[in-house]
C-alpha cells in the first residue's frame, strides 16, 4: 500500500495550457486587466471645479439664526476668486453644535471660520490642531490669538469676545489670507 501512495505522490499532475507561462498567456493575462482597470476608472464619479456641487451659505445659515439665535458669521465682500467649499453645522469636539464655513484662497489655500457657544478649552484645542499661541492679530476690528502649528501647516486666529460664540479662523492659510478672510467677516443676515 505504501507503494502505491509514492507512486500516486511521485506522479505530477499535468499542468494547463494557461500556467506554463507563454508569452501570449502573459498577453491575454495583462489585457483583462487593463479591460477591468479601463472599466473601473470610467465608473468612479470625479469632481473638478466645473462638476463640483455649489455651496448654498444661506441654506444652512438662516435656519441656525432663526431657530437657534446665533449671531453666525460669514465672509461678505471677499474678492471673487475666493471659492467657497464647504458649510456645515454639526457636533464636535465636547459635543458642541459648530458653524464651519470654508473657503479656497486664489493660492489654493483652505480657510475656515469655525464658531461654537459656550466653546471649551477642548474644543479650542481641537480646532486649532493643538497648535500654540504665538502672540496676537489685529484684523476685522478685533484683537485675534495667533496660533501656529509647524509640524503640520496649520495656522489658526480665535477671538473669545464679549459674546458667548468662540470665533476661530483657521487653515493651512498664510496669516495675510487669513487676516483677509477676518476683514471680511459679517454676522449673517437672512
Amino acid at each position: 500500500m505504501s507503494e502505491q501512495v509514492e507512486q500516486q505522490q511521485a506522479t505530477p499532475s499535468r499542468a494547463s495550457e494557461y500556467a506554463r507561462g507563454s508569452a501570449l498567456n502573459m498577453l491575454r493575462s495583462l489585457l483583462v486587466i487593463g479591460a477591468i482597470m479601463a472599466a473601473l476608472f470610467f465608473m468612479v464619479a470625479r469632481t473638478n471645479s466645473i462638476s463640483a456641487p455649489k455651496v448654498d451659505i444661506p441654506k444652512v445659515a438662516a435656519p441656525i439664526v432663526s431657530q437657534m439665535g446665533w449671531p453666525i458669521e460669514v465672509p461678505v465682500g471677499l474678492p471673487a476668486d475666493w471659492r467657497p467649499s464647504a458649510v456645515r453645522f454639526v457636533p464636535s469636539t465636547d459635543n458642541l453644535r459648530t458653524w464651519h464655513v470654508g473657503y479656497t484662497t486664489p493660492a489654493g489655500h483652505y480657510v475656515a471660520v469655525e464658531q461654537t457657544k459656550d466653546a471649551t478649552q477642548a474644543w479650542i484645542t481641537q480646532q486649532t490642531n493643538r497648535a500654540p499661541i504665538t502672540g496676537t492679530v489685529d484684523a476685522g476690528g478685533r484683537v485675534w490669538q495667533k496660533y501656529v502649528r509647524d509640524i503640520k501647516t496649520q495656522n489658526s486666529l480665535v477671538f473669545d469676545g464679549p459674546s458667548d460664540l468662540t470665533t476661530i479662523i483657521t487653515g493651512d492659510g498664510t496669516f495675510e489670507e487669513l487676516t483677509t478672510f477676518a476683514d471680511h467677516l459679517q454676522p449673517f443676515r437672512p
